[in-house]
């Protein structure tokens, strides 16, 4: 089924989502290193809702565009989960509308000015002025990445 899309901008489009009660069995403990005897047994389930979300009402899902955030993780056509009910604080990663686009950057605030700062060299900090139409429109609070 088709994520339905409430809003698209050339950096990231916002997407509905629902919430299904789907839960999955985990493997806990799934090694890196060498392979562990233990498994081979599933121990548990996972509701991913619960899990991934921790504010129903204010969570959204954005698909990004670009490579503007390659070196933090963040790729094109990864899922973010936003949360705009979270504060931002200075390093934090979050959505913002700016001038009529959705784009998502890390924040820098010193003193009195507000940064976005891309985590690629081949995009320049976007200093945030009165003039702008700015908002902060929510924290990513988890990337979901395509294998």
């Amino acid at each position: 089924m088709k994520t339905p899309t409430l809003y698209s901008t050339q950096n990231l489009d916002i997407l509905s989502y629902c919430i299904l009660d789907v839960v999955l069995p985990l493997i806990p403990g799934i090694s890196a290193g060498f392979p562990s005897p233990a498994a081979d047994f599933i121990d548990t389930n996972i509701d991913l809702g619960k899990e991934l979300i921790r504010n129903p009402s204010s969570t959204f899902l954005g698909r990004v565009k670009g490579d503007s955030m390659k070196d933090a993780g963040i790729h094109d056509k990864d899922l973010l989960i936003i949360d705009k009910s979270l504060d931002c604080k200075d390093g934090k990663i979050a959505v913002c509308f700016l001038d009529g686009e959705f784009t998502v950057k890390r924040v820098r605030i010193e003193k009195d000015i507000c940064w976005l700062v891309a985590e690629n060299p081949h995009y320049k900090p976007i200093k945030v002025t009165a003039e702008n139409d700015f908002l902060i429109w929510g924290i990513v609070i988890h990337i979901i990445k395509p294998v």
